[in-house]
């Protein structure tokens, strides 16, 4: 019998959050039940394109995403005929969802799933737009997930939805002093404070804020370093704000890591003051590191699933008071908190399990 195939629609699989979530339900699926295969808007080769083939999965291209374009509705009404096998489509395109869904549901597609990832959108001159085409979201889909509760609440307006934790391998990223001891050793770095970060150079995790808080820790620990996983295009914005105040040389700008569970392992304390969240993958990640963080109240509350080792800070808060409360954290000894985050529901094993359960409840084989 050969596994059902679901069609994953995605901008492309780099190292962003919802591509390492969705890497992470795939690799634990049982593909001989279910496989994943996906529909990218991007016509280069992204970070996961290489493991998704190896792992069975089919990548298959598109133009960018045009919400209103004619042409690009008519290339999706291609492909769908194309590809009579997708029974399920499950969406991450947040807002702009509804135009994937609507197009596979006037193609006779039974199954399609809109994803939400967040609990709001960067306020740019897309916003307005963006929130016409997510109203439209619930008629056209047959089912609506969520990261989480606030992701769910603001983008499906009241209507029903399911909740699909953000699960990691919660093993990988359980301390271990020796992984932390090799990583500092590659950076430089003895017993000098490790501030880390990981995400995406964009205006929603709020670098610039990352910044000017880092150069008030400077000013109270002058070695300190700070380590910033991720890439971006506000990556040079963030450089060049770095060697204005004179502490590019305490930054670590480490790029797209394959590593992150042992980048995390060298930190001493997690900074996380994004803007918005749905409920991120890297938070459950430093808290299976049993790393002490400090998170922006924008966060939502529910991911904070350990005892004691999350700390909310206001975004309205200066720079100065956010690196007193990290100096303070930092001085916490790293625990354990493995069991406490698979009782979440938050180890991967189990929930693949579901996942893969519902679609094949749903494929209708």
């Amino acid at each position: 019998m050969q596994p059902i195939r679901v069609l994953h629609i995605v901008t492309y699989m780099g190292r962003g959050g919802l591509e390492t979530m969705l890497m992470n339900y795939y690799r634990h699926i049982d593909r001989t039940k279910v496989q994943f295969d996906f529909l990218v808007h991007r016509d280069f080769e992204a970070d996961y394109d290489a493991e998704i083939l190896s792992l069975g999965g089919k990548i298959h291209h598109v133009s960018r995403l045009v919400p209103w374009s004619k042409s690009y509705q008519n290339e999706l009404r291609t492909f769908f005929k194309a590809h009579p096998e997708y029974r399920i489509v499950h969406v991450h395109q947040d807002c702009l969802s509804s135009v994937a869904l609507k197009v596979a549901k006037e193609c006779g597609v039974p199954v399609r799933i809109a994803h939400s990832h967040n609990s709001n959108q960067d306020k740019n001159l897309k916003y307005l737009i963006k929130l016409h085409y997510m109203k439209k979201i619930p008629a056209f889909a047959t089912a609506l997930f969520a990261c989480g509760k606030d992701a769910g609440d603001w983008m499906f307006g009241g209507k029903q939805y399911h909740v699909m934790a953000n699960a990691v391998e919660v093993k990988r990223y359980q301390y271990k002093p020796s992984v932390a001891e090799k990583i500092r050793n590659e950076w430089n770095i003895s017993d000098e404070l490790l501030v880390g970060h990981v995400g995406r150079f964009n205006p929603q995790k709020n670098h610039t804020f990352l910044i000017d808080i880092f150069y008030e820790i400077q000013k109270i620990n002058p070695s300190a370093r700070l380590l910033l996983v991720g890439d971006g295009d506000g990556k040079k914005e963030i450089q060049e704000k770095a060697r204005e105040l004179g502490i590019a040389d305490h930054i670590i700008f480490a790029g797209v890591r394959t590593d992150v569970e042992e980048q995390m392992q060298a930190m001493d304390v997690f900074v996380f003051p994004s803007l918005y969240e749905g409920l991120p993958v890297t938070m459950v990640e430093a808290q299976a590191a049993g790393l002490p963080c400090i998170i922006s109240d924008r966060v939502p509350e529910e991911c904070i699933i350990t005892t004691n080792l999350v700390t909310t800070q206001k975004l309205t808060d200066s720079p100065k008071i956010w690196a007193e409360h990290i100096l303070e954290r930092a001085k916490n000894t790293r625990t354990d908190h493995y069991d406490e985050i698979k009782s979440h529901g938050y180890d991967i094993e189990e929930a693949a399990k579901w996942l893969q359960n519902y679609y094949i409840a749903h494929s209708g084989e």
